[in-house]
């Protein structure tokens, strides 16, 4: 940008949640760019670690104390950067806010940074990380100089975080960033291209009902800028798609033309852990497309992601080598042990699913990768609120697997409700095994149990600190002779 950057009178970037997928990207980025950052969390975490390890500041004690000295001597210099996840009695947040402190949401800090910048933001109710990812990393593979704010630790990158190369222009380098729905985030955004992978009914704490959700979506697309493009998935609300302003080009993706899309993918075949399709859509056919990370979801969100790289001038053969690199995001159907037989194969596979949608697409994909074999799904409710809203469709898409485990629910930013348990879930589920069980025992049944082929733990939670457990004990069980 020619005018300076709206946070550039800030040298100091104090961050409450610094922990967060999401604040860690922005706290990365002011990091990079030569701003004193620090923050607070409440755990130890892997990022939170890494964040120390790159020269961040980081306490896990709620103290004012605590708070750094050149932050408490520099008020008017100084950023606080807010996630909704930090408690109303949180005593930092308390005394920044007596003093008058410049305290803002990460969303509305995303929508200054991303201001005069042409933005790519990808919104969904499910979708949006993965298609983020995907987008970025299709970008930088064809040296497409860009930026990308992720709410996902891609492994590609890396990072939860790409930066431009040097002396990249900010008004012709695009920022691919997530657009969160949650708290109406969003609407801080005026993307240049969006894409909305998803308008199901999720975040009903916050918004009421669907509608509503549907209406804070037709606001998100109405900030299009002139002569943008909108990519949304045609499973959409219908009306979020009419809600694009006069000159916005809209464009709708599906898995096949029968579902009447203008982009479309056929000749899918799932062969290992790759699907291969092709690609049909206003911006030409690419043939012979190979996507290392299975799921028929993410050929769908991969058909949104080549959209955009197409707009941007990516070739058929630059598409194909770059989407046959990509390697997915973290914990997004994430292999964590393979082995076993072509025949008879030994799996372990990790997934964020967390809303009844995303879990059917998980599920029906490992099933497609694996018919026939015996599937145990270990799955972390994620609200109160959200078991409480989507029990049933929960309980249709766990019934899915052969056995469904359920862990007690991880509340977040909630307090208990009276009567919603992971039971409810529970006495829903047709499965022919299902039970309620604590991490010890999961663990060992792990161990004495071992009536299935494939494992997926799934969920928004904590579930993943279960992930290095269970591969050790699998790992010691499958393939004894390492044991």
């Amino acid at each position: 940008m020619s005018s300076p950057s709206p946070v550039a009178s800030f040298p100091h970037v104090f961050f409450l949640g610094i922990g967060g997928i999401g604040m860690s990207a922005l706290a990365r980025w002011f990091q990079a760019n030569g701003h004193s950052v620090s923050g607070y969390d409440k755990t130890v975490t892997p990022l939170t670690e890494a964040l120390t390890a790159e020269g961040i500041a980081v306490h896990y004690a709620d103290a004012v104390e605590n708070i750094p000295a050149a932050v408490r001597e520099h008020r008017s210099q100084t950023l606080v950067v807010l996630t909704p996840a930090i408690p109303k009695d949180h005593q930092e947040w308390a005394w920044l806010r007596e003093q008058g402190y410049d305290i803002r949401k990460r969303s509305q800090v995303l929508g200054l940074l991303t201001q005069g910048r042409p933005t790519i933001a990808v919104a969904g109710t499910h979708g949006k990380t993965t298609t983020s990812s995907m987008v970025a990393h299709l970008l930088h593979h064809a040296g497409v100089p860009s930026a990308a704010f992720l709410g996902g630790i891609s492994v590609n990158l890396g990072s939860n975080l790409l930066l431009p190369p040097p002396g990249s222009p900010a008004d012709t380098t695009p920022v691919v960033v997530e657009a969160d729905e949650y708290d109406r985030s969003f609407l801080t955004l005026h993307p240049t291209v969006a894409i909305v992978t998803s308008t199901d009914a999720d975040h009903l704490d916050i918004y009421g009902n669907k509608d509503a959700l549907v209406e804070s979506f037709r606001q998100f697309v109405g900030q299009i800028q002139p002569g943008g493009t909108l990519i949304i998935n045609h499973t959409a609300d219908p009306s979020v798609a009419q809600a694009a302003p006069t000159g916005v080009r809209v464009i709708r993706y599906g898995l096949s033309p029968e579902e009447g899309p203008e982009l479309y993918a056929d000749s899918i075949t799932a062969q290992g852990h790759q699907f291969g399709f092709a690609l049909h859509g206003p911006q030409g056919t690419v043939e012979e497309l190979a996507l290392a990370v299975p799921g028929y979801h993410n050929v769908e969100n991969m058909l949104a992601a080549a959209c955009v790289a197409q707009l941007y001038g990516l070739t058929p053969a630059q598409l194909r080598i770059a989407v046959a690199a990509y390697r997915g995001v973290k914990r997004r159907f994430e292999f964590i042990l393979t082995t076993g037989s072509a025949m008879a194969p030994k799996i372990y596979v990790d997934d964020y699913a967390h809303h009844p949608r995303e879990i059917e697409a998980f599920l029906r994909s490992l099933r497609a990768l694996y018919p026939g074999r015996r599937l145990r799904v270990i799955f972390q409710p994620h609200l109160f609120s959200r078991t409480r809203d989507f029990a049933p469709g929960f309980a249709e898409s766990l019934s899915l697997a052969d056995e469904v485990v359920l862990m007690e629910i991880y509340p977040a930013r909630e307090l208990p409700m009276p009567g919603v348990t992971s039971e409810l879930i529970l006495s829903q589920i047709t499965a022919p095994q299902k039970s309620v069980q604590t991490r010890e025992e999961i663990l060992q049944n792990a161990e004495i149990d071992p009536n299935f082929d494939v494992l997926a733990t799934v969920g928004a939670g904590d579930v993943d600190q279960l992930v290095p457990r269970l591969k050790n004990i699998l790992n010691i069980r499958w393939n004894g002779a390492q044991a």
